[in-house]
């Protein structure tokens, strides 16, 4: 009994941050189980709102580790936050050419986007030899594609759903002046503006979302797995044709795997 007390006392603890364009993430990982993800708007938050609301409930935690596509504005807002609450200094996560056991082929790997890198991770656990599209729909669409040899072979952004609905809101007054009522849900074909937006928007996303698989089947020899994370999934998920695995924390996940800390 001392022996196994002693084995899980080594065991790691772990509070996980994933701060993307617009929403933070985390969840705390206590030894190798990965607690359940919480989510907000980082608009606007405080050092103060940071400390009591997603640095709160980190005892025993030793490490801090973060993904963050955020800026060094809110990096530093950050890190100041968690270490007035917890006296911890954070670990943020870097892309380099291999990590993880996954291997980028980005001609510059610096330059891949962190959260991507470490959904790459992550999904390569998960499907191993079969190889994984990642598609990340958050306020950028993200896909990407890890091979059954743990290859990145690199991927497209685009803009998610709702900066599509805000660019034409922004750039085209007339469509502006129409889309003021809320929308009303339906099927492609709306009967009325702001759905006509919204649709089109779900629509595009999970069109680009098939075409890349199918290009994936191409290029590896075989189906590859779909794995859908990020905020807007949900809205996507119902226009998305063939099977497809939801991993809401498939960042976090990563974000463990790619600092070395084993993740269930």
């Amino acid at each position: 009994m001392k022996k196994r007390q002693d084995m899980k006392s080594k065991e790691a603890h772990a509070l996980l941050v994933d701060i993307g364009n617009s929403r933070i993430k985390w969840a705390v990982l206590r030894g190798r189980r990965l607690g359940r993800q919480s989510a907000l708007e980082h608009a606007g938050l405080t050092q103060q709102d940071l400390q009591r609301r997603v640095l709160r409930g980190t005892r025993g935690i030793s490490r801090i580790l973060v993904c963050s596509v955020a800026g060094p504005r809110l990096e530093r807002l950050f890190s100041a936050a968690a270490r007035q609450a917890t006296g911890i200094a954070p670990e943020f996560v870097t892309s380099v050419r291999k990590a993880g056991g996954v291997t980028t082929r980005y001609g510059e790997p610096w330059k891949l986007g962190v959260d991507r890198f470490v959904a790459v991770i992550a999904a390569y656990q998960i499907a191993r030899a079969r190889g994984a599209c990642v598609i990340d729909v958050g306020t950028a669409l993200t896909i990407d594609l890890i091979d059954g040899d743990a290859v990145h072979q690199g991927g497209a952004i685009l803009p998610g759903p709702p900066l599509m609905v805000s660019s034409l809101l922004k750039k085209t007054a007339g469509i502006s002046r129409r889309a003021r009522r809320g929308a009303t849900g339906g099927g492609l074909f709306a009967r009325n503006t702001r759905d006509a937006m919204e649709q089109g928007a779900r629509y595009a996303t999970a069109a680009v979302i098939d075409r890349a698989v199918a290009e994936a089947q191409l290029l590896l020899r075989r189906p590859p797995l779909l794995l859908l994370t990020g905020g807007g999934a949900d809205r996507i998920i119902p226009l998305v044709q063939g099977s497809w695995v939801s991993v809401p924390d498939l960042v976090l996940r990563g974000t463990a795997l790619r600092a070395g800390l084993p993740v269930k």
